[in-house]
């Protein structure tokens, strides 16, 4: 009985100890699922070299030292690396070129990360110089030059990329591990024309271009002491590289006899005398002559001898550019103001003259 007690008291401070012993060894990590996790693509067009950028969160505060990425057909089951499209790594897919983007962020407080490793196709791998610290929430792995996956018959591919954290800068002690995917399809090609177009119009003052009622200028009644002006409206526009050009043409107003035109150099009014001229500006002459306006919108703009306020210009019969734009234009409004004088001694009667405006754009 006395030995039976003793063996008794014997097991029972073995165990002791053991239960001590247990409570000071480290208990080891159990791994865990990386959380937040997803790969953005620079582009999805297969076949196709571009940027791989990798988000994720990892659930341990352990240090990470190193990081796998294996490319696989599937998110689970037989992936070996090595040749493309073969053990379970797409077809297509070249990583072996693949480099980082900048440093790594948000997985720990120091470390310089470099791609390492002998290169295996499907398989990329990073470790830290000298990492330390916690990784924290969003941390970012980003590579450039990594091939995207080819495709068959035009469907589109999905792939997969396990992703594994590791304690040492061997990639033998693993902490957590996840999944992403990504996917490849052919790109949409939208295709679209412009044809060549020329707006162009000419309008009563006080109409609207396409009105389709034509313009009529009535000057009133001419008198030797006052100069007589009126206005019609131009609106010109088009695609064309290379602008467009505005010319007229028509005789000066002519009844019983003519009422002079002005020339190509243009005048001033002058009361008096006979006069028949146009100009495409603002001109200040109340009473007299319309005070029209400046060519707005677009960028056309009136010719030289028909851009200079209160003088007029005017050859008879002769096509002449009044107007021109020197590259693709918006819709520019002119406003055409037309000038009359006449002697003491014009002859009575009724005059008139029909010009024509002709636009030419070259494309």
């Amino acid at each position: 009985m006395k030995q039976r007690s003793t063996t008794h008291i014997i097991f029972k401070a073995t165990f002791a100890v053991l239960l001590a012993v247990a409570s000071i060894l480290p208990v080891p990590a159990q791994a865990q699922q990386i959380t937040s996790r997803k790969v953005t693509l620079g582009s999805s067009q297969p076949s196709t070299s571009t940027s791989h950028n990798f988000t994720f969160t990892a659930p341990q505060s352990t240090t990470i030292q190193s990081i796998e990425f294996l490319y696989c057909d599937t998110p689970s089951g037989a992936c070996t690396p090595g040749a493309a499209g073969s053990n379970g790594v797409p077809a297509g897919i070249n990583t072996n070129t693949a480099a980082l983007n900048g440093a790594p962020a948000n997985l720990g407080s120091a470390g310089t990360w470099s791609v390492a490793g002998a290169p295996s196709q499907g398989r990329v791998r990073i470790s830290a110089t000298g990492a330390a610290g916690s990784p924290s929430a969003g941390s970012t792995v980003n590579f450039n030059t990594i091939t995207n996956p080819s495709i068959v018959s035009g469907q589109g591919k999905t792939f997969y990329v396990r992703i594994a954290t590791f304690s040492d800068a061997a990639w033998s002690t693993p902490i957590d591990s996840g999944v992403v995917a990504g996917a490849v399809t052919n790109q949409i090609q939208v295709t679209a024309s412009v044809d060549e177009t020329l707006n162009f119009c000419a309008f009563q003052a006080g109409a609207t271009c396409g009105a389709g009622t034509g313009a009529t200028v009535a000057l009133g009644t001419l008198s030797s002491s006052v100069a007589t002006g009126a206005t019609s409206k131009l609106v010109a526009g088009t695609n064309a590289s290379t602008g467009y050009v505005i010319s007229y043409l028509g005789a000066t107003l002519t009844g019983p006899t003519t009422i002079a035109a002005t020339g190509l150099t243009g005048a001033q009014s002058s009361t008096g005398t006979a006069q028949f001229g146009i100009n495409l500006v603002s001109n200040a002459g109340t009473p007299g002559p319309a005070q029209g306006s400046n060519p707005s919108g677009g960028s056309g703009s009136a010719s030289a001898n028909y851009g200079t306020g209160n003088t007029y210009s005017f050859v008879p019969s002769t096509l002449t550019q009044v107007a021109s734009a020197g590259g693709a234009s918006a819709d520019t409004v002119y406003t055409v103001s037309y000038l009359a004088n006449i002697p003491s001694n014009q002859q009575a009667g009724s005059y008139s003259t029909t010009l024509t405006y002709v636009c030419t754009a070259t494309f």
